[in-house]
């Protein structure tokens, strides 16, 4: 809109700005007054100069005033980042089995704090991760399949939890859950959920 109110006041001035030239001009009442030099120098009338102007200002305008600014890209949150770790056809689907395996071995790890405490040592977890994932995929290795997922998981786990196959206590108890909740959560994001 704002363009169009330029053109229009340019062209205005142009047209209006002018004094038919059969009409003669009025003696001036106080002696003239001397050019500027700008217009002396260069001989522009001011409606020319709006003129050559006023397109240009108006290209300008509607160049940056229509510019779409791109939504910034989401930040990670802080913690474990999978995006772009999942590839080829598989990708969704295994990302998809990955966050819903560790989210589940999480609320199983959780409920069995509460209750029986079968989950007593860190092997037993990570070898409860391995067998879940085994009957959950019927044998087929995601880590073979997604190897960029399966390092930066197992980099993930070895920095949270550990390495210790050693007895937990509440305090390990938690961190394996809340690590199994991060996993589930990035590569539930790595796909978008």
């Amino acid at each position: 809109m704002i363009p169009w109110l330029f053109a229009a006041a340019a062209v205005a001035y142009l047209v209006l700005g002018r004094r038919p030239e059969a009409v003669p001009a009025l003696p001036p009442l106080s002696p003239p007054l001397p050019a500027p030099p700008a217009a002396a120098a260069h001989g522009l009338h001011p409606a020319v100069v709006v003129g050559l102007v006023a397109p240009w200002l108006i290209l300008a305008y509607s160049q940056f005033a229509n510019r779409e600014t791109p939504a910034p890209e989401p930040t990670p949150a802080a913690g474990l980042n999978l995006r772009g770790t999942f590839t080829g056809e598989n990708a969704a689907s295994d990302a998809a089995i990955t966050a819903a395996l560790l989210g589940a071995l999480a609320d199983a790890i959780e409920y069995d704090g509460a209750h029986d405490r079968r989950l007593s040592t860190g092997t037993q977890l990570a070898e409860l991760r391995a067998v879940s994932r085994e009957y959950r995929t019927s044998g087929v290795s995601l880590g073979a399949r997604q190897p960029l997922a399966r390092d930066a998981i197992k980099a993930f786990l070895d920095r949270e939890v550990g390495t210790d196959g050693g007895p937990i206590d509440d305090a390990g108890r938690a961190r394996w859950v809340k690590a199994f909740r991060e996993v589930s959560r990035a590569a539930a994001a790595a796909i978008g959920r």
